[in-house]
This record gives structure tokens, sequence and C-alpha cells, in this order.
């Protein structure tokens, strides 16, 4: 004799284990969002004065273009950038993540004042 299960205890089954699932969902997408820590670099005045620029906790797999250095025609290239966030950060030549690129390590990679950079994102 085939015993089928009881609709009140198969309903049940699936709550939970769906349950289970938004849990997980939004347990592993609120880590993936963002990068945590700060990036810095430098960048000029209209001057030519140096400053420092810093993005604090930027998110993740989105191109960030630098809004100091956004004009191309009209600034120049922001520089020095040092990575202190816990993910790879990708900086590149062009504002909106185009031109040539270079990767730098989590947790304090850096580069020299000859690397330009206008835009960034965050693996």
């Amino acid at each position: 004799m085939n015993a089928q299960p009881r609709p009140r205890r198969t309903f049940r089954r699936i709550f939970t284990a769906a349950l289970g699932a938004a849990a997980l969902t939004l347990t592993f997408s609120g880590s993936a969002q963002a990068a945590e820590g700060d990036f810095t670099y430098v960048f000029h005045d209209p001057s030519g004065a140096p400053h420092l620029g810093h993005l604090t906790d930027p998110p993740s797999r989105e191109c960030i273009t630098l809004p100091q250095v956004a004009d191309e025609w009209l600034t120049p290239s922001a520089h020095s950038p040092r990575n202190f966030t816990d993910a790879t950060a990708t900086v590149f030549t062009g504002a909106g993540c185009r031109g040539d690129h270079f990767s730098l390590r989590p947790h304090g990679g850096h580069a020299s004042e000859r690397l330009k950079l206008r835009s960034v994102v965050f693996s």
C-alpha cells in the first residue's frame, strides 16, 4: 500500500524550503553589493593644487567615473590610486570605464603618479 504525503505536511515542507532559500539569497546578496573599505586617488583642482579623493565602501561591479576628473577635455586625470577595499579595483584611463586599464589588488594595492585614471570598477 502506497502512502501519499498529507497535503498539510507537503505545504509545510515547501514553505520551509522557500523560506530558507529566501534567507540565503538575502544573506549572500548583501555582501556582494559593495566592496568594503576605502579607495583613494589624487586629483588637481582648476588652480593645479592637489587634493585627495576617496570612495568609501564603493558598489561592486558598477563603473564609477571619478567626479572630479569626469570631463576629459577640462580636467587632468587623477593619479596615485590606492585600494584599501576588500575587492580588486580595475582602474581605467577614460571615463565610463573605457580605455586602458590596470588592476589593483585588494587590501593595499597601489600605483604611482604615472598611472592616470578617470574611472574604476570593483570586483
